[in-house]
Parts: C-alpha cells; sequence; structure tokens
C-alpha cells in the first residue's frame, strides 16, 4: 500500500500533511503508516497498490482517467471559484508595470507541460486572446517558476491560486510579485485512488478526516471539504494547441 500528498507539500506543511493522513488510515482502517515523498509521480499515480494520492487535472484526462478511480475533489475556498474549483493566477515581479497583454509576448516560467495550472490553463487563456509567449523556461516546480521571475529570468509565469496563497504565507515571494491576472476557473487537483480500491469508503474517510482536523491544520492546508466532481467535467477542460 502507498499514499501521497505531494501536490501541496512543502515542508512547513509536511507536518499538517502528516497529521491529515494519519486521520485518514485511521478512519479507513487500512493503509501505509506514513506518506511517501520523493518518488516519481508517475510511479505513485499508477501504482496498483495506491491507496491515496493527489494528482492534477491535465494528467488525469490525458492519462490516467480510466486507470484510477476518482475519490473527489479538495475544496480550498478559494476567491473566485466555486468549491472544488481553482485558477491560475499570472504573476510578474513588482516593479515591472506592464499588463499581461504585454507581458504576454516576453519570457514565461513554468512548472512542466503537463500541468493544468502552470502550462495549460495559462496558454488557453493567452490563446483565447490571440497571444502567446514570446519564450519559454522550464523550471520543474510553480515555486520555481515564481522564482525565476523573481530573479528576472523569466518575466512572468502561472501559479495554481493554492500554491500562491501559501507562496506568500510561507515564503518572501509575495514581496518579491504581484498579480498580473487570472484564468478561468478548473475543477481542482483530485485524489485517487487505484483501480481496484473502494473508492466511496476512501472518500468518507477523507470527509471524516477533514472534519477532525484542528482548526490550525485546516487553515493551513486550506482545507474545506471533499467535493464530488464528474470525470466529465474534467475531461472537458480544454487543452492547448500550443505543445
Amino acid at each position: 500500500m502507498i499514499a501521497m500528498l505531494g501536490m501541496y507539500d512543502m515542508p512547513a506543511l509536511q507536518p499538517a500533511n502528516d497529521r491529515f493522513w494519519t486521520l485518514i488510515r485511521n478512519h479507513l482502517g487500512y493503509g501505509p503508516d506514513r506518506l511517501t515523498r520523493d518518488a516519481d509521480v508517475w510511479d505513485i499515480w499508477l501504482n496498483p497498490n495506491l491507496t491515496f494520492a493527489q494528482t492534477c487535472g491535465m494528467p488525469y484526462r490525458t492519462h490516467l482517467h480510466g486507470k484510477v478511480q476518482l475519490v473527489g475533489t479538495p475544496d480550498y475556498g478559494l476567491a473566485g471559484c466555486p468549491p472544488g474549483y481553482y485558477r491560475s493566477v499570472f504573476v510578474a515581479r513588482q516593479d515591472d508595470p506592464r499588463d499581461l497583454s504585454q507581458l504576454a509576448t516576453s519570457t514565461f516560467a513554468y512548472n512542466e507541460k503537463l500541468s493544468q495550472s502552470g502550462w495549460a490553463a495559462p496558454i488557453v487563456h493567452l490563446e483565447g486572446r490571440g497571444l502567446r509567449p514570446g519564450s519559454t523556461v522550464t523550471t520543474g516546480g510553480h515555486a520555481q517558476s515564481a522564482q525565476a521571475v523573481a530573479e528576472g529570468r523569466a518575466d512572468f509565469a502561472a501559479l495554481d491560486a493554492l500554491t500562491w496563497e501559501m507562496l506568500k504565507a510561507h515564503t518572501d515571494l509575495g514581496a518579491d510579485l504581484r498579480e498580473a491576472g487570472t484564468t478561468a476557473p478548473t475543477p481542482a487537483l483530485p485524489y485517487i485512488t487505484a483501480d481496484r480500491q473502494d473508492a466511496p469508503a476512501i472518500a468518507r474517510a477523507v470527509r471524516t478526516a477533514i472534519g477532525d482536523l484542528s482548526a490550525t491544520d485546516r487553515d493551513l492546508l486550506h482545507l474545506r471539504g471533499l467535493i464530488d466532481i464528474p470525470d466529465g467535467d474534467y475531461l472537458s477542460v480544454p487543452n492547448p494547441s500550443q505543445v
């Protein structure tokens, strides 16, 4: 058995994620004692012994649909988004006065091309306005994309709205960067399990665990509840034409 909560697991949040998983495991009655960290996410997501993990909307609709089960989608209570949804926030340096249409033709930092919030949503947003980045820089992570902008190696980036809130709370990047725009909301990062697992039982355990979290941990993780979003809603999110 294996479990991983690596999508929002910066060092400041790891103890809270550990306590969250312990609550899930206790309510479920089985599962690994500890969360797996520092493993390849694809090895985790496609592991036939996967008990619980979180993936991203674009990997789900392009590679994982039909190979894993949806457990549910966490509601992070994000401003401007329906429950269980999130969006991308475009960021630029505080001392760069250009608006998004002007930034759009310069250097764009992104984590990877299978990221919904770091690549797909922002590129679809720009394409819908007849825009595309003049050049790109691949960083490997949202925090690294933000850092690339702060250091002047890129002019703008797109971060998922929850990561942006966490970076502002737990790093200095919020003082270096400003918001330059947002994308339309899409379903947030879903919890998944392997095909042979009891997804409804896991969902019940997750819901109960969220309710049992301390107020401090619930606020740290921004968890407000678990939402049932049909897989069709994930599959209908558009992919960018630019690859």
